[in-house]
This record gives C-alpha cells, structure tokens and sequence, in this order.
C-alpha cells in the first residue's frame, strides 16, 4: 500500500490531472511516439513514424521556460537486440526538424478561466516504412537531457494459409446488439416464444462481440472506431487512418495502412465502397483516406481517386474500383476543390457516372463506377419503402427536391459485387468490398428508433441477398463475410407503450402510464395487421416483403429508452412525415423542440446542454461472419482484432516490401 501511495503521489506530481483536456493524445510524457506503445501489425503494413519532444511554458509540466532541447534521438531494435537510430535500422535519410507550437486547456477550471497553456515542439517524422519479422520491437525516444519515452511494438505471425480470396465487410453503423434485438422483435414473429422466422444475422456460424473504445477516451466516433476496424490501430476521435499529433493540421499526420489498401497493393485486388450517408463521411473514408480530421470532404475525396499527395510520402494509389452513396454535393466544383467538378474528373479517369438507381443498374460491370444518388445521405429505408411522399424532401445529385429514384442498400451493394467479381475475374484477382448501413446511426442520434430499425432490417435484408447471390455467381466458397458495428447507442427495449392511451392522457405523470412493462409488455404487434392481436398465430406476409414489419405504426409499440438523451418528448409512435429533430437551439443551448411528438411526456436531457442528438455508448458491438475464416470472429475481442483476422484470412502479411500491378 506504501508503494502504491508512493506512486501515485510521483504521477500526479508530474503531470496534470484532468480528463476533458488533453496535451497530445497517446503522450502522457513530454516526449510523444507515434504510433505509440502496445500497437500491434500486420507483417509488412506500411505505416509513419513520428516523435515530438514538447515543453510546456508554464502550467503543472512547465519545462525549462518551453524550451526543448534539440539533441533528441529515437532508436529502434527487435526484442533482445541492440537499439540503434531508427534511419539506420529502416535505411533512411534523417528528416528535417519540425518546429512549432500550440496552446492547450489544463482542465474545464482553466477553460473557464481562458487560461490556456503554451507548449514549443520540436519534431521529426519517418515516413512510408515498414517492419517485415514478426516478433516485438522497442522503440526509445531520448530527450530534455535524458527523459525517455519507451514504446514496444509487435509485429504479428504470418497466415498459415489464404483461407479467402475475397472478403465483403457489412458496417452496421452504431448498431448495438439490444439493436438488433429490436430489429427482430419488429419483423419476426413469435408463436409461443418461439421465433417462427430468423434473420440472417442469427444464422452465422460464427459470432462475436468486440470493444469500440478508442485511444484516449472511451466513447469513440466513427472515425477513430472505423480507422481501428481496418487497419488495427486505435486512433484519437476524428482520426481517419492517422494518429492526431499536436500540429492541429489535417495533414502532416502520422499514417498508417488499411487491410483494403494492403489487399489492393499485394494482390493487385479490387476495392469497393458503398454507403447511404454521404460519401466523404467517417466510415466510407476510412477504406482508404488519412486525415486527422474527419471534415477534410475535399481531401477525403482526392485521395479516394488518387491517394495521398503533396509532402506526406506514400505508396502510389490508383483510385477506388467503386464508390456508391450520397453526398453529391462534396463533388461539385466549388472554391474548395479548385472549381473544378469531380464528376466531371473522375469521367476523365475513366469512371462511369450514375445519379439514380436506373443509371447504376446500367453500369458496366467491366468498368469502374461513380455513383452518387443524393445530395446529403441517402434516404431511409422505411422513406423508400413506407412512407414515399417523405422522397419529395430529397435532394438529387442536381440540386432538385424530390429525388424518388434511389437505391436503397441491397441494390448499391449487389451492383457493386457484380462490377468488382467482373473486374476481378477479368484480371485473376480477388475483390474487396465494405458496405455501410450509415443510416442505423445517423437516425439513433435524432432519436428516431423507427427509421433506424428499418435500415437495420434493410442491412439484414442485404446480407441475405448478398450471400445467394454470391452463391449464383460462384464466390461464395471464396468470399469471407463479416458484418460488425464501429459503436453503439445506449439503446433497449423494456416493455409495449399503448399509443392511443398515451395520447388521450394530458399529464406527463399519467401518459406514462401507458407503458407496460415485464407481463404487460405483450407480443409484438409489428407482426400483424392493424385490428388482429398479436396473439393470433398466422403468419402474416409483411407488404415490404419477408423480414420486416407487417405494420410499422400499431397501436401498441415498443417502448425503448436510452441512455443519452438532449431535452425530448416521447409518444413512441412513428414519425411519418420526416425524421425526428428532439431537440432545438435556444440561448441557453438545446431545449425541448415544441414541434416534435408534442402529444409525448417530456423526458429531461442527461448529457451537455450544448448537444442537440443523443451520443454513442460504451457499449461491445456484436460480429457475425460466414466463409473462409469465418472461425477466425469468434469470441470477445477489440475492434482492433477485425483488421488482424481479416488480413490473416486473406493472407496479407509479408516478410518484404510487396507492390503487385493494378489494372485499371
């Protein structure tokens, strides 16, 4: 107990204690190293290496008036061997001293105060490298007179085999296991507790969960939690693919590798994105773009059609095969891009264009394709589907309201694996695709379960399809699919909520009564028509087809709840005529929005006053996969683990520097 006390007393004397700020993400020393200690990769990733030694000018870490020293050195050695400079171990020239500095809030106390923190830094970064031998690596940065900064790396063993020749990765975005929970208890019946259909995701041979925490906060984003899923490494919130050094800028950041541009740089593959949000979003981006700031569109978009340029060395890239969703207005010319349409360029890059879904159904499968159906994203399921006249808000790619011929998931991911099994069968190579069901979150965040649920129902309904169509085609013994979640929402089900009571009800107090909880939760009325009680045991036949509701909006609904909320209402009944908006700005932040579900009790917020939508949780994702090395997603794991097994099953890791030819 001494000891411990002893070593408390010595950390909190070094360093401040706070949590909201931090001086650089991943460096609780003076002397950072990215990427920084316990990082594992795949053999022959190719990834940046980058040190800063920092000197805060006054504050708990004040060192030396912020002056640095400049006689710093980073030396690397596998475990065992002698250390030596990392440019002679790597055989590189020593990079230029980067100098320069930023400010910084200690904690809320000194924010309040306006109190900020200057820091000076002197830096170096290594760039486009690579560790081939597995086994572990020590890293030791030495600076300010002898302080170190120690990081142990691992390289991870090889495959003992290529167990897939393809791999297709569903993303559920923010999707939650109580989700699909949910998801079934909407579209499934049961008829004396027992299920008489399943979704596709219940029939996985292999399932899973994995942890979505990120670098340096527990609740992540879908930048950091999607960086982590494909390349293995955990990044600071807002990171693509990139480790947020103290620079602020986008980037001069230190990079690492996805599996998908690994795939594409070893075998010569193709590589596919499809999405309904819109494209330069988090998720899409982070198949193949580095950024530490996930607001780059313009960059994101650049370095989907050719890499990354300017300063910052890499690996040559050649553009995606594929790239299907929303988002057109990130590709019109405006100042940003130079005034220059993307439309238009990637045309003469030899890119089919296609604004609708009729123009994607007419895609050459030979031919790589832009698709862009919709500015901002894509419109949900259930508006495609249910509720139609909610299309007219829509925006098409030329800036009409009313965009009514989308494609929904199911028919941008089945397009996009005919073009890439074309291509690829074309050129004797595999084909990599990630497929995103953006929406699930996109509509949890405004509290609308209903639209969100449906896109899960849709994602559902595209894994089944996706997987028979394989089978037509002949990939399936050859395809490794898995469909996992970047994070989830605080979300469940606990009982039925009688909407028509509710609503008659005029005090809060009283429409609460209208939730029935353990035995007064009842059976689903999804599962039948309007007028017939759940307990009916027919099976009816949903309108959209099998594996969704047969009604969406019954008098007795789920009641759900969650665990970040801003100021709302709830009625638990659907919105019909657009998606929800909880809550609006005021002077004091957000508040109550008088407009939305006003015959509903109103449910106090729980999170800061200045967040208008509800957040992500902490909570473990599920992971479902089928194919070749589908044994390999078994069990609890780190999100992290995704790209190890991924680039295990495909066989991607190499004992020397591999670049296979592209076919355009």
């Amino acid at each position: 107990m001494v000891a411990f006390k002893l070593l408390t007393v010595a950390l909190v004397a070094g360093s401040a204690v706070a949590q909201t700020f931090r001086r650089t993400a991943s460096c609780p020393k003076l002397g950072c190293v990215f990427p920084p200690d316990q990082v594992d990769f795949v053999a022959g990733q190719t990834f940046d290496i980058r040190v800063e030694v920092q000197a805060p000018v006054n504050g708990s870490e004040a060192y030396n008036s912020g002056k640095p020293d400049p006689t710093f050195s980073v030396k690397i050695g596998g475990e065992g061997a002698e250390l030596v400079d990392v440019t002679t171990f790597f055989g590189i020239a020593d990079p230029a001293v980067e100098s320069y500095n930023f400010t910084y809030y200690e904690d809320l106390f000194a924010s309040q105060a306006g109190a900020k923190t200057p820091v000076n830094v002197l830096a170096k970064s290594y760039r486009n490298i690579q560790l081939h031998n597995p086994g572990k690596y020590k890293v030791v940065l030495t600076y300010n007179g002898g302080m170190t900064t120690e990081a142990t790396w691992e390289v991870l063993p090889l495959s003992d085999c290529k167990k897939a020749k393809n791999v297709i990765v569903f993303i559920g975005d923010g999707m939650a296991t109580s989700m699909v929970s949910a998801a079934r208890l909407l579209a499934h019946k049961t008829v004396n507790g027992r299920y008489q259909s399943r979704m596709k995701m219940d029939e996985a041979p292999a399932y899973g969960s994995q942890m979505t925490h990120s670098l340096d906060s527990f609740i992540t984003d879908s930048a950091n939690s999607a960086s982590a899923l494909f390349t293995g490494k955990k990044m600071t919130v807002n990171g693509l693919n990139a480790y947020t050094d103290s620079t602020g800028k986008g980037f001069a950041n230190p990079k690492v590798e996805t599996v998908f541009e690994m795939f594409r740089r070893i075998t010569g593959g193709q590589v596919g994105i499809v999405s309904k949000a819109y494209i330069a979003d988090a998720t899409p981006a982070a198949v193949c773009t580095h950024t530490s700031q996930r607001s780059q569109y313009t960059a994101i978009i650049e370095q989907y059609l050719n890499g990354v340029t300017g300063n910052f060395t890499w690996f040559p890239w050649q553009g995606v095969d594929l790239l299907f969703g929303g988002g057109a207005e990130n590709f019109l010319a405006g100042p940003g891009n130079g005034n220059v349409s993307q439309f238009e360029r990637w045309a003469s890059h030899g890119y089919q264009v296609g604004y609708n879904n009729t123009q994607l159904q007419a895609f050459d499968n030979a031919q790589r394709a832009l698709g862009l159906f919709t500015r901002g994203n894509i419109s949900t399921w259930l508006d495609q589907h249910v509720y139609k006249d909610t299309l007219d808000f829509a925006i098409t790619p030329q800036g009409a309201r009313g965009a009514y011929d989308q494609p929904g998931l199911k028919e941008m991911t089945l397009k996009a694996v005919d073009i890439l099994h074309t291509r690829a069968k074309a050129r004797g190579t595999g084909f990599s695709l990630m497929s995103e069901a953006a929406l699930i979150d996109k509509e949890m965040h405004v509290q609308d379960v209903d639209r969100a649920l449906g896109d899960l129902l849709e994602l559902d309904d595209t894994l089944r399809a996706t997987l028979k169509h394989l089978e037509e085609i002949g990939e399936l013994e050859d395809t490794l699919v898995v469909v996992t979640a970047d994070h989830g929402h605080g979300f469940d089900v606990y009982g039925s909520a009688d909407t028509k009571f509710l609503e008659a009800q005029t005090a809060d107090r009283a429409k609460r009564n209208a939730v029935g909880v353990y035995q007064n939760s009842g059976l689903s009325a999804y599962t039948v028509p309007e007028g017939v009680l759940p307990t009916n045991h027919t099976q009816f036949t949903s309108p959209q087809g099998d594996g969704f509701p047969v009604t969406w909006d019954p008098r007795y609904t789920i009641a759900h709840g969650w665990a970040a909320i801003p100021d709302k209402r709830e009625d638990f009944k659907i919105n019909s005529y657009h998606e929800r908006i909880p809550a609006v700005s005021n002077t004091s932040g957000y508040f109550f929005n008088p407009q939305d579900n006003p015959a509903g009790f109103a449910m106090t917020g729980n999170i800061d006053v200045s967040e208008g939508q509800g957040v992500h949780s902490l909570v473990d994702v599920p992971v479902y996969a089928w194919g070749p090395g589908h044994e390999l997603f078994r069990g609890v794991m780190g999100n992290v683990d995704i790209a190890f097994r991924l680039a295990e099953a495909l066989d991607l890791g190499r004992t020397s520097n591999v670049t296979a030819p592209y076919t355009k």
